[in-house]
């Protein structure tokens, strides 16, 4: 097959797509196929380019992006036009913008909800992303909700990376079940060598979360508890709008030097953080499917979950890690003792969750992905 990827961040860039759209590119190259992926960037080129096996086509970011449009319309039409499949991890409104010239088959994977993502980073809502699905909003919001439907439901299928994200779209964006296919995201450990980090907390106990600083991550409230939590730090791997707020909150409940803002760290010193702490706490109100609890369960750490999203899906409460209610200080709290008091618990998630792994294989995802794409382009032409 020849497929066309398209994909709105990649490396250097940090994120879902930055770390799949390399990998399922290279898959699918070995597996004897031609792969071009088109994609944002600040710069057309970056070190390290030449590595990979699949033609890389950087679009300039710099423009607004009413002026990116264009321009990202037609880097499609050239580089989609000898393709047998589209597989849009991004830049969806363009992609089927020139899929009306260029009638390819499209698959996109949906990974969230953009929508709402965007519209709770523009301040247009404070809503969670239940909420949002089934409450009615100003003219701005409800527009960028129709834009999401219009072009997802444009798609031949979508590919969801959990069974949580399925219902949601076939309940709430419009789209029949059988035009959408589960295909767990796959799960590969780093490469060992990378040294342990030193954090810089002197605390007995040190929690860590990964995660971008908004307001669904829930960072806020694992600073909460800390003035409960005697000698316990709290390691915070990424960043975001809210990082200033954090911090404020952080010197208010007198915790500022029991917290380490690492900041956005290359993907490699991730695992080199993880294993530099005890705990892993995911405290957020909505995911997809949270890779980074897989991380943390490679790494060696008992994980820490509300039970949200697709988190249920990977920690299976009280087995390989605890499962907790959103938006709920005491039962986090009581989570974060309870794993600091019985080692021989925490020993026993640590191995049920490298033992979950196994569900999450690389190989598995890959050959899924490469069935959904062959299919398309068979019933295409047919």
């Amino acid at each position: 097959m020849r497929i066309l990827i398209t994909s709105d961040i990649f490396p250097p860039d940090v994120g879902g797509p930055a770390t799949y759209v390399p990998r399922i590119a290279d898959e699918l190259v070995q597996r004897g196929h031609q792969v071009t992926v088109v994609t944002y960037s600040i710069s057309k080129l970056h070190p390290g380019d030449n590595r990979y096996r699949f033609r890389l086509v950087r679009v300039s970011s710099d423009p607004p992006r009413w002026r990116r449009i264009p321009r990202t319309v037609s880097s499609i039409l050239t580089y989609g036009r000898g393709v047998d499949v589209i597989y849009a991890n991004g830049l969806v409104t363009e992609t089927v913008l020139a899929n009306y010239v260029l009638r390819k088959p499209i698959l996109a994977k949906v990974v969230g909800d953009l929508a709402w993502e965007r519209s709770r980073d523009k301040g247009w809502i404070a809503d969670d992303f239940e909420t949002y699905q089934t409450k009615s909003y100003t003219p701005k919001v409800e527009l960028m909700r129709w834009r999401r439907n219009f072009t997802y439901q444009r798609m031949h299928r979508i590919i969801v990376p959990s069974r949580y994200l399925k219902n949601i779209l076939v309940r709430h964006w419009g789209l029949p079940a059988e035009q959408i296919r589960l295909v767990y995201n796959s799960f590969e450990p780093t490469a060992s060598g990378v040294p342990p980090v030193s954090v810089g907390l002197p605390s007995r106990h040190r929690i860590i979360t990964v995660c971008r600083l908004t307001g669904w991550k829930g960072v806020d409230g694992l600073i909460e508890v800390l003035p409960e939590l005697p000698d316990t730090g709290l390691v915070v791997v990424g960043d975001g709008p809210l990082r200033d707020d954090l911090l404020a909150q952080a010197r208010t409940l007198g915790v500022d030097e029991r917290v380490w803002f690492a900041g956005t760290v290359p993907k490699e010193q991730v695992s080199a953080y993880l294993r530099a702490c005890d705990v892993f706490v995911l405290n957020s109100t909505y995911e997809g499917l949270p890779h980074v609890l897989l991380e943390a369960m490679a790494a060696g750490l008992p994980v820490i979950a509300t039970d949200v999203g697709g988190s249920g899906e990977v920690v299976e409460h009280e087995s390989n890690g605890l499962l907790i209610p959103p938006r709920d200080p005491p039962a986090l709290k009581d989570a974060l003792s309870r794993v600091f008091a019985h080692p021989a618990e925490r020993t026993s998630m640590v191995r049920k969750g490298k033992e979950t792994l196994a569900r999450f294989s690389s190989q598995t995802m890959v050959e899924q992905t490469e069935a959904l794409l062959s299919s398309a382009t068979k019933a295409h032409e047919s």
